[in-house]
């Protein structure tokens, strides 16, 4: 019978497992109940966009539609929408706002308000940097002839090239104030009923897409005394109800319900009654007009409106407004093919054989794998290649990110387990605690797209520096240590690291470097690996060593600055192999951290460095970063000063024995599928290629809830996932066996052990060698040939890339 004293909390290991596939399954039947009801209505989510949404801040910068991500345009963006197209603005001095707007998102260098009162009610017109002609009719009553020459087609050369992209058209607040000369209401509702009937009916389309403006709600405690006499809110909703009747008459709706085939995809005539929520009290000063970043979101909607669907659907995906998939193309659809049905197909035989035997069905190691990756990649594509699930915007809240990040602190210091001896320097439980709690950070700050935050943007740089610090001190400590530079180990290395990146980038038709840890620790192994085997049988000279590492540092240094080697080396990619890589992109994430990895690799000396110089550099770090003006201005700093806080972490951790034999079973955990939550966030918990957040649940107001589940499910297949690709290595690679020994009491770094025998202290490398966690069978001896194994090795391999080639020079977007 247990005491109080030595009762401990235990947790059923089936547990956690359970609830992922709750989660999972819970999601899916949310998917599959809204996809069919809701979406048969609205497929492009367009409605979603014109009448739903809400203000995620308080600011009034970030409006989010209901159920999709709103793209901000930029002047490239409306440029290869509108191709020179015009666009034509026609009504009165609410109508002239979002005129301005508009035309100052297409080229920022035109105003955002009329030079002078003198010329407000007058018309403009402007000529974008890209050719678009943006022109506004000053025409409250929408009774001028040009207006009803626009309307009716008659305006201008009717070919479809002229034809404008976008007319929006808004009245009704001058009947309201001047009632009494414009007949009000009935005036108004006969001329709208005239203008509607002509744009339905016209042979020629006034426009491609044409946009009917609600009549805006104002507040009448801000009008002025004139103003507030004759403009009442309810006659503005009475005027509303009428316009949203006209234009989407409820029998079409219903007959959208019943025949989901006929619902119209993109609507003739948009009614974007969402501009009324968009109005906030405070966000005006006359209750008439709004402020700048009202009307500029108002003025992005139209644009994602018109062209969302119109643009190139290319990666990142983040424009699902109004938008439809694309489907993949015939190689994208084959390789997705391929995958789903590998998995498939072992369950049909394993299913098969069990059913003619008489016996349940029973999966094994061989069976589990490919059904994990078939699963899992369409788990992937569904969430982010379709409509099946929503995606909303991400939007920094300070409270909401600091009571995440404490209560997953709060998870990781409940789960401490305490070990009963020295576990040694950087143990095997500590590495995995120490890159679950950096990837919980940073996931957490990816969630809530804290990078515009410059204080926490600059400590999560030194977490991926400190991610490249344990990869690169474990792979150079293997090599020092056991002399082993085989094809083998490269190979399952390289394997490891980069068989889901390279497996999502065909199956998310996306770029490789795009998913840039992978490719980066992969370049840094490979500079490691090039270091440590030249000149290997010298290793055991520290100066010999040292000035390998100067060397090799030079050299990288030098290839990232000078331009030309990256271009000319990503120029033969992409003639030959027809791989697209940004030069610039990519040398912006190695330079960024290439100062912690090639300095400070016998950090383990720094142990007996006193702990009050530890604890002042990490809080003189935060008082450091936090000075910088701006993220921008700390990247300047970032390589020479990151390694400060890694070593400086490191040292306070290993201070005592207790620290030592003690960690934390959440944190270890994640860590341990570490690089598969880095890779599948893009797509499985974030969205829209890591743009936006996935929502499981329709409703911004149930973010909480869906976090909740999105979590749980993305947690549970990263860790199956780790488990695949792991098994996967070994099919691809092979594996020698391995001696089973005790964990070390503790580690230190020797340069004469190049040539030792496997100690107790060389288990331990196999586990902190690299952020991957492949454990790598050691030789005893200096190894650079081609065993046999390694041939086969080889002819695997070269098939793969071979087959690899044959789809990227096939390939089309």
């Amino acid at each position: 019978m247990s005491t109080i004293g030595t009762a401990k909390f235990t947790l059923n290991p089936s547990w956690p497992r359970n609830g992922g596939i709750i989660a999972v399954l819970l999601a899916l039947f949310f998917g599959v109940s809204r996809y069919l009801i809701f979406d048969s209505l609205d497929p492009m989510h367009c409605g979603a966009l014109l009448s739903k949404g809400t203000w995620l801040d308080s600011v009034h910068q970030n409006w989010q539609p209901q159920g999709c991500m709103l793209h901000a345009y930029t002047e490239a963006d409306g440029a290869s929408c509108l191709s020179s197209r015009d666009i034509i603005f026609v009504g009165d001095s609410v109508t002239r706002q979002l005129f301005y707007h508009t035309a100052h998102v297409l080229d920022s260098s035109l105003p955002t308000s009329p030079p002078n009162d003198e010329r407000k009610h007058s018309d403009h017109d402007f000529q974008t940097k890209d050719n678009t002609g943006v022109s506004f009719i000053w025409d409250p009553f929408l009774n001028t002839t040009r207006t009803t020459d626009i309307i009716t087609g008659k305006s201008g050369i009717l070919m479809k090239d002229k034809i404008p992209a976008l007319f929006v058209i808004g009245s009704g607040l001058w009947y309201l104030r001047y009632a009494n000369t414009s007949g009000g209401i009935p005036a108004w509702e006969a001329n709208m009923e005239r203008v509607l009937r002509a744009l339905s009916q016209s042979l020629a389309k006034a426009a491609d897409q044409i946009v009917v403006l609600p009549v805006e709600q104002v507040y009448t405690s801000k009008l002025t005394p004139e103003r507030a006499a004759s403009m009442h809110p309810w006659d503005i909703d009475a005027m509303n109800s009428d316009l949203l009747h006209r234009i989407s008459p409820p029998s079409e709706t219903m007959g959208a319900l019943l025949w989901p085939d006929n619902a119209p995809r993109v609507p003739e005539i948009s009614f974007p009654i969402v501009f009324n929520e968009m109005l906030e009290p405070t966000e005006t000063q006359d209750g008439l007009h709004f402020t700048d970043p009202v009307i500029k979101a108002q003025a992005n909607i139209l644009l994602n409106l018109r062209c969302n669907d119109v643009l190139p659907k290319s990666f990142p995906l983040d424009k699902t407004c109004c938008n439809r998939y694309q489907w993949p193309s015939f190689l994208q659809f084959i390789v997705i093919l391929s995958v789903i049905a590998w998995g498939a197909y072992v369950f049909y035989t394993v299913s098969l054989s069990a059913t003619r035997a008489g016996k349940t069905i029973s999966l094994g190691q061989k069976e589990l794998v490919p059904m994990i990756i078939s699963i899992a990649i369409g788990l992937i594509y569904l969430a982010d290649r379709t409509g099946f699930w929503l995606k909303e915007q991400k939007q920094f809240n300070p409270w909401s990110f600091s009571m995440l990040c404490i209560s997953a602190l709060v998870i990781g210091l409940v789960t401490v387990k305490r070990g009963d001896k020295d576990l040694g320097f950087l143990n095997r439980d500590q590495t995995d605690e120490w890159k679950g709690w950096m990837q919980v950070a940073i996931l957490i700050y990816h969630y809530f797209g804290a990078s515009k935050v410059s204080g926490i943007y600059n400590p999560i740089r030194v977490l991926v520096a400190s991610y490249l610090f344990m990869t690169g001190y474990g792979h150079t400590t293997f090599y020092l240590r056991k002399a082993d530079f085989g094809f083998l180990r490269i190979s399952q290395v390289l394997v490891r690291l980069n068989f889901l990146t390279v497996l999502l980038a065909y199956t998310m038709n996306t770029d490789y470097i795009s998913y840039y840890f992978a490719p980066l620790v992969s370049f840094w192994f490979m500079v490691i690996y090039g270091t440590m085997a030249i000149g290997s049988q010298l290793n055991d000279r520290l100066t010999f060593v040292l000035c390998k590492i100067f060397l090799s540092a030079s050299m990288v240094t030098w290839s990232m600055w000078q331009k030309w080697p990256l271009e000319v080396l990503f120029g033969i990619l992409s003639r030959f192999c027809r791989i697209q890589w940004s030069a610039r992109e990519w040398t912006f994430r190695v330079t960024l951290d290439i100062k912690a990895l090639t300095d400070h690799l016998y950090w383990p000396l720094a142990v007996k460095v006193s702990l009050f110089v530890s604890l002042a550099t990490i809080l003189w770090f935060f008082a450091f970063e936090l000075l910088q003006e701006s993220k921008f201005a700390y990247n300047f700093w970032h390589p020479y000063v990151s390694f400060l806080p890694v070593v400086a972490y490191i040292i306070l951790r290993n201070a005592t024995v207790v620290q030592r034999s003690a960690f934390s079973r959440a944190f270890a955990f994640i860590g341990k599928c570490s690089l598969e939550t880095f890779i599948i966030q893009y797509h499985f918990w974030l969205a829209g290629d890591t743009k936006g957040i996935l929502l499981v649940i329709p409703g911004t107001r149930w973010r909480p809830v869906n976090f909740i589940i999105t979590t749980t499910m993305f947690i549970y297949v990263c860790d199956r996932v780790a488990y695949a690709t792991g098994e996967l290595t070994g099919w691809i690679c092979g594996s020698a066996p391995k001696a089973v020994l005790p964990l070390p009491n503790t580690t230190s770094i020797d340069l004469n052990a190049a040539s030792r025998t496997r100690d107790e202290g060389e288990l331990e490398l196999d586990r902190i060698q690299a952020l991957d966690g492949v454990s790598v069978p050691a030789q005893t001896v200096t190894n650079i040939g081609m065993s046999d194994n390694s041939l086969k090795i080889g002819v695997k391999l070269s098939i793969i890339i071979s087959v690899m080639w044959v789809l990227n020079v096939l390939w089309t977007q």
